[in-house]
């Protein structure tokens, strides 16, 4: 059963719960707000802990103190803020994730929380709360669908987990602003873990056809137009690039489109959100190593950020126009797979000579953004698990970032300020261009080792024409390598709240 966010009006100190969570900032040595009244209630439990050194508010700090009947919760949880100069909603996702995860492991299955920050830690009401959503939620994620039933996960967890969380709020005033809050948390959540759900599946399920599935699935959820097109289509329309990559498959290519129409007398009003679906990548003939080459599955998480993104806007409903358009197709070194040397000509005429068949997701988005710009798109952001070289250049840490377009940049920074998810821009200047000259076609599809990502995103720009355009190579931040606040071991669904987040921040003019 899935877990559930809900606010609820009270006094904290009698509310009756299997466990209550408050909070201390790092150096506050007299706890005020909640986290004072419900020390007083305990007696200065809380005041003593603080004294003796064993509470100290540092991020991450969690301390279980047993009430033993002073209150109607049986136990408390004193959730360490951190600095309150640091404070901000990423905290909370962080302090979130992680009082989900520790209960859960204690064998709670419901329990209440003050809302973090929104007294004097200073932010918006609805803002925390729907932190303390996607905190929770994202924090207690699993993909346990290939396990058999009773088995135990990898950090030793079995059941189901959370069953219940309430955020107590004393002011009345508060309450509407928190329930929203909630639900728009609930909502975000609930698209990024299906986008994690995606990249998780195996390449043997999350086939192109499954992934259109999906798409066909979220499109009548949330009331989504759906066109799939197979390659008979793309031929029609000159994708040679998209079709170069999939010819070596025996999995069907499908380019999936999807429209949300928020604002359908201004067309222009429009935003388009391009993601690689490449379902399973061998590198082609260009043959990646065996070492890790399953964790080549997630190789989609850009056009499975794009589905789950569409979700939330469909279910938001910002006024706006959204297309998403995921190019999805397996790369696999059939009978018929292209060669290193092979030249193809994308939708728009524009010719690429392949140096290296394992640069492949630059070549079936060139065509979806062609397509996209048919459509009518002016603002466009593509996502990809890109290149290697965005790992060595950026590690786990942020998303990187590249474009034609300052003003579309900074917005999509703005969008992942408010959803947490960090993006670091790099440069595109003409001096990379040179690095993908070709001496047969308009532009080679790999410049090689100098600056990989770069001339990744050097020939995307080929085919952004005169849209606004923004890059986000995810191929660092599509995965985390272990559980820590609102992230789990496995798939991120990385960029999903930041696309939803740029679509609801331009809705509403910025």
């Amino acid at each position: 059963m899935p877990t559930t966010v809900k606010v609820a009006a009270g006094d904290a100190t009698d509310f009756a719960t299997p466990a209550l969570v408050v909070n201390l900032f790092e150096g506050v040595t007299q706890p005020g707000g909640a986290t004072g009244a419900v020390d007083r209630a305990l007696d200065g439990a809380i005041s003593s802990l603080i004294a003796d050194g064993e509470i100290k508010g540092k991020l991450g700090e969690l301390t279980l103190v047993h009430t033993l009947g002073r209150i109607p919760s049986a136990r408390v949880i004193v959730a360490g803020l951190g600095k309150a100069g640091d404070f901000d909603t990423g905290s909370v996702r962080r302090v979130s994730g992680d009082v989900a995860r520790f209960l859960r492991r204690k064998g709670v299955i419901e329990y209440a929380t003050i809302a973090h920050g929104a007294g004097i830690g200073g932010l918006d009401t609805g803002a925390s709360a729907q932190a303390i959503a996607e905190g929770t939620l994202l924090g207690l994620y699993k993909f346990d669908t290939y396990r058999s039933n009773g088995s135990r996960d990898a950090e030793g967890e079995a059941g189901n987990g959370i069953d219940a969380v309430t955020i107590v709020e004393r002011d009345a005033v508060n309450i509407d602003a928190l329930a929203s809050g909630a639900t728009i948390g609930t909502t975000l959540a609930e698209s990024t873990m299906l986008a994690r759900d995606l990249v998780n599946h195996p390449a043997n399920v999350m086939t192109p056809t499954r992934m259109a599935e999906t798409a066909r699935q979220v499109a009548e959820a949330v009331g989504l137009d759906l066109d799939v097109m197979d390659s008979d289509r793309m031929a029609q329309h000159g994708m040679g690039a998209f079709l170069g990559v999939a010819q070596g498959s025996e999995e069907p290519p499908k380019l999936i489109v999807l429209t949300y129409r928020g604002d359908p007398d201004n067309p222009d009003n429009n935003l388009g959100l391009v993601g690689k679906g490449i379902t399973f990548d061998t590198g082609g003939i260009s043959l990646k190593p065996a070492a890790n080459m399953e964790a080549m599955k997630g190789d989609m998480a850009g056009g499975a950020s794009v589905i789950a993104a569409m979700r939330a806007i469909g279910t938001l409903k910002p006024k706006i126009n959204v297309t998403g358009l995921i190019a999805a197709t397996e790369n696999m070194p059939g009978g018929r797979a292209q060669r290193p040397g092979d030249v193809v000509t994308a939708m728009n005429g524009k010719t690429i000579e392949v140096i290296n068949t394992d640069a492949e997701g630059r070549l079936v988005l060139a065509d979806a953004m062609c397509y996209a710009r048919s459509l009518g798109i002016t603002r466009m952001v593509d996502v990809a698990t890109l290149t290697g070289a965005m790992v060595v250049t950026l590690g786990k840490a942020c998303t990187g970032m590249m474009g034609n377009s300052s003003e579309l940049a900074k917005q999509v920074s703005k969008a992942g300020d408010g959803s947490g998810e960090r993006f670091w821009e790099l440069p595109m200047l003409e001096d990379y261009r040179d690095l993908i000259r070709s001496d047969v076609a308009d532009m080679k599809n790999s410049g090689g080792r100098q600056a990989g990502s770069i001339t990744a995103a050097m020939l995307l720009r080929e085919f952004a024409e005169d849209a606004d355009w923004v890059h986000l190579d995810i191929a660092g931040t599509s995965t985390a390598s272990s559980a820590k606040g609102h992230l789990v071991k496995g798939a991120t669904g990385v960029p999903t709240r930041t696309l939803a987040q740029l679509a609801m921040n331009l809705a509403n003019g910025g």
